[in-house]
């Protein structure tokens, strides 16, 4: 049987562990230039705000699901809440290639929008099995929907 100290760091793991993945699209010279000539909406925050923010949301994120696997995986809200986290974890790994990697900042638009729904389905899972796990997700809800706004605006500025 696995402690609570390991599922948690497992948990934080995981999520950071995206967070690492996907940073791997927003490195090098070409993206940097690709992104510095987009027109961006004056609400755009400043480069350096993502990787911190991202950080601390991964970390609330791998806590939410901690706090849902720590209930027991033996039952089945469990399993759902935890399913659709995972579900919800692919389409957050999923945003910045599209976006960054491959340029495709409509397709970005479309998916984070669904990324948002996942979310949101995934709270509502959460908050069945343990509010303080449906809680930890909130900053990433609203982050999400800021940067759906953010993204849907570079999609219509930079059509």
């Amino acid at each position: 049987m696995v402690g609570n100290g390991v599922k948690l760091i497992l948990c934080v793991a995981l999520c950071l562990g995206v967070g690492v993945l996907g940073s791997l699209f927003s490195w090098g010279t070409n993206l940097h230039e690709w992104y510095a000539y987009l027109r961006k909406p004056s609400f755009n925050p400043p480069n350096w705000v993502f990787g911190p923010v991202w950080t601390l949301l991964y970390i609330l994120m791998g806590v939410a699901a901690f706090l849902v696997w720590q209930k027991g995986i033996g039952r089945r809200d469990v399993r759902v809440a935890l399913g659709l986290f995972a579900l919800q974890l692919a389409l957050n790994a999923l945003w910045t290639p599209l976006f960054f990697g491959w340029h495709q900042i409509g397709a970005a638009f479309l998916e984070i929008v669904l990324l948002g729904l996942a979310i949101l389905i995934t709270l509502t899972a959460f908050h069945r099995v343990s509010l303080p796990a449906a809680l930890c997700l909130v900053p990433y809800v609203g982050w999400v929907g800021f940067a759906a706004v953010l993204n849907g605006s570079l999609w219509y500025l930079n059509r």
